[in-house]
């Protein structure tokens, strides 16, 4: 009995192995849309892809960006700037990108762009703060999305979306959370309607890697600015010692980050290139480890576990 349960578990393994093997044929051929290349994940991916011989179009936002990258990378990769909160610059992106797969369409799309900032408990934050990070973080990759579709379509390509970890397990208040939380959402319906397309949806969720996103000097300026402008009350609510405590655990959480960012970017590689692409991907040992295992117990009990080092409030019961 045994020994058969163990041959099956053998077979499944080698086919797995066998399939994660298989790669798509003419990558010289395909051509691949990643945004946010200006640093983090989506430049090392274009540079990545670029040496396997696909043709990258990349979207950075500021010129200086696009000129590190294409300094970095061969003459085959193209870039635009791109702001994924204005439209009229998705438009001129969108045509721009028309022009450069001609009627080969568009083989992948990578929503990348990303910030993580404005962060902090969210009573301390306004609508705007959120506003801020989900116009980069969920509206903006819908749009970009929407709008090349069509493309991605005629080649019957892939869309990799980049989520998060938190995507699945809500750790700090803003926006972050909730955009990721609705990338997961809008990359499980729109799988499910283009999959008669022959067109696949792959969901990237990180862990915590040292990217500028996580860049503590940036994220403890950003928590002071919020901190000196929330109301009296709220302040008292709260009191020094938390906002000081809080500042202090966001860096030792993040200080943790992991370095490896080829874990993220060998993830969205395999899922434009190989076969049989994963629905998801969770990269970093935090996100297999922690978050992704702590995500399916209990509420109560990942409540405990992520709020058991949390200081008390200056008005808390």
């Amino acid at each position: 009995m045994w020994l058969y349960l163990a041959a099956l578990l053998a077979l499944y393994i080698l086919r797995r192995w066998y399939r994660e093997q298989q790669t798509v044929g003419n990558l010289p051929d395909k051509y691949v849309f990643i945004t946010g290349c200006d640093s983090g994940f989506g430049h090392l991916l274009a540079k990545q892809l670029d040496g396997r011989g696909l043709r990258v179009l990349a979207a950075c936002l500021t010129e200086q960006g696009a000129e590190r990258l294409r300094q970095a990378t061969s003459g085959r990769l193209q870039t635009v700037i791109l702001d994924v909160t204005c439209s009229d610059s998705i438009a001129a992106a969108t045509a721009w990108v028309k022009g450069q797969v001609g009627d080969r369409g568009l083989w992948g799309l990578v929503n990348n762009a990303g910030i993580g900032v404005p962060t902090a408990p969210n009573e301390w934050l306004s609508k705007a703060d959120f506003v801020k990070v989900l116009d980069v973080n969920l509206i903006g990759p819908i749009e970009v999305t929407l709008s090349l579709l069509p493309l991605v379509r005629r080649a019957r390509g892939r869309v990799v979306n980049v989520a998060s970890a938190v995507g699945r397990l809500s750790v700090t208040g803003g926006g972050y959370c909730p955009a990721k939380y609705g990338v997961e959402a809008f990359s499980d319906s729109l799988r499910r309607e283009i999959r008669a397309f022959g067109v696949k949806v792959s969901i990237i969720e990180p862990g915590a890697f040292r990217t500028p996103i996580l860049d503590t000097q940036c994220i403890q300026k950003g928590l002071a600015q919020v901190w000196s402008r929330t109301p009296t009350e709220v302040k008292e609510a709260y009191g020094q010692h938390y906002f000081d405590y809080y500042i202090e655990n966001i860096q030792k959480i993040f200080s943790s980050a992991g370095p490896n960012l080829h874990l993220v970017t060998d993830a969205m590689e395999h899922a434009l290139t190989a076969q049989h692409p994963h629905t998801r991907y969770s990269c970093g040992w935090d996100a297999k480890l922690f978050y992704l295992p702590l995500s399916y117990l209990p509420t109560s009990w990942a409540d405990l576990v992520l709020t058991r080092n949390q200081s008390k409030p200056a008005q808390g019961v």
